[in-house]
């Protein structure tokens, strides 16, 4: 039993040390010498910055990393624990609290966490109900019934993740896991939100009058 919870242990720490690295603001401050804490508009070290930022390439580059933080440690951690176990929730929420309370950091000025899940989820391969439900949402809320603004969109986008997971994962850890995961972002988001003087969605698709 004690070596049980010391490998469960092991990946906890992996997977939150890999999440507390902000490539977000690292390959900008790398590729651009920019600091997308300082020049975006909601300070966050995210994806979506350095692609403002810095561009595409190295919205890209940094895009890729986000995504390989939180799938890595999920999709090796396969190969050692059982993802039945409910300690293997603290094992997939670790990368997404490590992006939201990176270490490195002290504990502060961390990421609103949307790529990073998405990179867990995709760790979970090939168990892949979780990530197709968040991306056909995310997908749905961008190009169908768009949402504006962005961070509306992800906030709604795992509210429905959430109560999609509750009647179709049927794994209890992967989606108490999941829930944990949304609540985080959900959390990272809700500043924002509130803050927000412009809120409205719309259909994209509409009939033309003739």
């Amino acid at each position: 039993m004690f070596n049980l919870l010391i490998k469960y242990l092991i990946f906890i720490i992996i997977g939150y040390l890999s999440g507390s690295i902000m490539f977000g603001y690292l390959i900008p401050k790398i590729m651009k010498n920019i600091d997308v804490r300082l020049v975006s508009s909601d300070k966050n070290p995210g994806t979506a910055n350095a692609f403002i930022n810095g561009g595409v390439v190295c919205g890209i580059i940094t895009l890729i990393l986000e995504l390989l933080k939180g799938f890595l440690p999920i999709y090796l951690s396969q190969f050692f624990l059982d993802y039945n176990h409910l300690l293997f929730i603290f094992v997939m929420i670790s990368p997404v609290l490590g992006h939201a309370f990176p270490i490195y950091n002290g504990f502060k000025k961390g990421g609103k966490c949307i790529a990073v899940s998405f990179g867990v989820l995709l760790g979970l391969i090939p168990y892949i109900t979780p990530i197709l439900l968040l991306s056909f949402w995310y997908i749905f809320f961008s190009i169908i019934l768009v949402i504006n603004p962005h961070s509306l969109r992800t906030l709604i986008t795992f509210i429905c993740f959430i109560i999609c997971s509750l009647f179709i994962v049927r794994t209890i850890s992967i989606l108490i896991g999941s829930i944990f995961i949304s609540f985080v972002v959900i959390l990272k988001h809700l500043k924002s939100v509130k803050k927000l003087d412009n809120k409205g969605f719309y259909f994209i698709y509409k009939k033309h009058e003739t």
